[in-house]
């Protein structure tokens, strides 16, 4: 499992973000605060606070750069 920050500070980054690891068969959970959410569910990422930072939880066992490359957008250095 690897983890990282992103931010989702817009309604189209949403929309890009989840269309972006939808073409991956890992599974990607958000946590903020408290609330852990499937990272695929565009319903469940409107319900966090976008405003911060969020994490993300990626768990590939492999391929894990080709998952951060095109995450490379969303990603806070």
């Amino acid at each position: 499992m690897k983890t990282v920050q992103i931010s989702l500070n817009s309604i189209d980054k949403v929309k890009s973000f989840v269309n972006d690891i939808t073409k991956f068969d890992y599974d990607f959970d958000l946590v903020s605060g408290r609330y852990v959410i499937d990272a695929k569910s565009i319903m469940g990422i409107f319900s966090l606070d976008l405003s911060k930072p969020i994490e993300l939880n990626i768990h590939a066992e492999d391929d894990i750069e080709t998952v951060l490359a095109a995450l490379k957008p969303y990603i806070i250095s």
